[in-house]
This record gives structure tokens, C-alpha cells and sequence, in this order.
């Protein structure tokens, strides 16, 4: 681990289409007449690279993750930055892969729960950083319980809510479905103070919305650390409707739509 200054800018490099370009712009007759190209203008940008986190960006306390960062090819050296460049490692490009590079964690731990971005640099110089991304590190303190109300098993077009009920101090709730693309679902509330309960209400349920569901609690004053998972739910799509009979209700709390 190193402190160090964000990497210095790209040196200002031409080609000949600089040069025609430049004559053609300032309305020049004769060639020869604009030699702007070679004292002023605007260096190569180089493409903005990729990171992303293996096995995911969600990782249990204590266990590995890999945090890889590509760039385009050519590239020497790569940087990985945490919280907004003012701590840094440094990974050589390894042989046989010239545009990627990995930064191993062994054990991951709370002060490895933030926000990364990267940058590379080949002879052209320093490229911009990448989009940031969240290292969320999960297993901080007691799980919340996850249940259905008014049960697991939907019929097609009624709504339900899934309550995530914590023990421990929270103010912020996740929902996450299991293997979904989406993102999970967040909901902030207002009083802390255990017991606390947080309502996910899913409206109009379809045969999409079936799967597994977990959900985790965490302060807002430490957005990156997480409980323990639920137990996992199972969220079951009947594909009939209610009928004659009347669904029970769930009481009134914070939710999020």
C-alpha cells in the first residue's frame, strides 16, 4: 500500500490527420502556411477503463475477492485507487494479457469496503480513471429475517410485501433477488431503534417476480458494511387470482414500492 498523488496527464502526441485537419479549419490556401499541429491542440485520449470484482462487489467478511481492471492494449502499468485516488496499488501488466490486470485481496475486511476505480498507463500516459465501483462487505452484525405477507405463494396480479425485520440498530434495508441482473432494491427509515422493520411491497406480481429473496440490514453512516443475509425466501407465482376470498392485510410500516 502506497499514498501518492493522482498520475500525471498524457503527454500531446500528432498524427498527419492533426496536421490536414488543422490546415483545412483555419481556411489556409497553400500547405505549409499552418504549423499549429505541432505547438498546440489537444493530446490522444485514451479509452476510460473497465473494473469489475470477482465474484462479485458483494463479499463475506474474511474471504477473497479479485478486482480486475482492463484497459486497451499496450498498456505497462495499472493503478487501483480507493475512495477518490488517495491510496493506491500498483499491478506490471502480466505476460500474455496486455490490456488487464488484477489486484488480489486475501481476506476482505471492513477497511477494504469502499469505493474503487483504476487507471493504466502505456506511452501515450495516463488514462482517466474508470467508473467507480463498490466493494460491499457483508456478515457485520446479526441477520434480519426476511418473511411474506400475506404469504410466499402469489396469485398472478396481487401484490405482496416482503418484511425484513432487524434486532440490532439499522437504518437502511437491501432486498436482493437470487441471481437477478437488476440491482437490489434500498429503503432508508427514519427511526433506528430496534426492533425495526422495513417493507419491500411488489405489486402486481407475475411469474417474474418468483425466485429466491434475501435481505440485509446496515447504518446509513456506514453504507459499505452489511448483516448477516436473511434466511432465504422463496417467492412462489400461483397464476390464479384470489378469487371470492378475501387476502389477509399486513400492517402499516415504511415500505418501498
Amino acid at each position: 500500500m502506497a499514498v501518492a498523488d493522482d498520475p500525471q496527464g498524457a503527454e500531446q502526441t500528432w498524427s498527419v490527420q492533426d496536421v490536414w485537419w488543422s490546415w483545412v479549419l483555419t481556411g489556409n490556401s497553400l500547405p505549409g502556411l499552418c504549423w499549429g499541429p505541432w505547438d498546440q491542440g489537444q493530446p490522444e485520449v485514451l479509452p476510460k477503463p473497465s473494473i469489475q470484482a470477482d465474484p462479485g462487489t458483494m463479499v463475506a467478511q474474511g474471504s477473497p475477492v479479485t478486482t480486475w481492471c482492463q484497459g486497451s492494449l499496450m498498456v505497462d502499468v495499472y493503478h487501483l485507487y480507493k475512495e477518490k485516488g488517495s491510496i493506491y496499488w500498483e499491478a506490471k501488466t502480466p505476460q500474455g494479457s496486455r490490456n488487464k490486470a488484477k489486484f488480489y485481496f486475501a481476506s476482505s475486511s471492513s477497511s477494504d469496503a469502499r469505493q474503487y476505480q483504476c487507471a493504466y498507463q502505456s506511452r501515450n500516459g495516463w488514462s482517466v480513471q474508470s467508473d467507480p465501483l463498490p466493494l460491499v462487505l457483508t456478515g457485520m452484525h446479526r441477520k434480519p429475517s426476511l418473511s411474506a405477507c400475506p404469504g410466499a405463494s402469489v396469485p398472478q396480479g396481487e401484490n405482496v410485501t416482503l418484511q425484513c425485520r432487524s434486532e440490532v440498530q439499522s437504518d437502511t434495508f437491501h432486498l436482493c433477488k437470487e441471481g437477478s441482473l437488476a440491482a437490489p432494491q434500498h429503503l432508508r427509515l427514519q427511526d433506528p431503534a430496534p426492533p425495526v422493520q422495513a417493507n419491500f411491497t411488489l405489486r402486481a406480481v407475475t411469474s417474474a417476480h418468483s425466485g429466491t429473496y434475501s435481505c440485509y440490514s446496515s447504518q446509513s453512516t456506514a453504507p459499505h458494511l452489511l448483516s448477516l443475509p436473511s434466511d432465504p425466501l422463496e417467492l412462489l407465482f400461483l397464476g390464479s387470482s384470489w378469487g371470492l376470498r378475501t387476502p389477509p392485510t399486513c400492517g402499516s410500516s415504511t415500505s418501498a414500492e
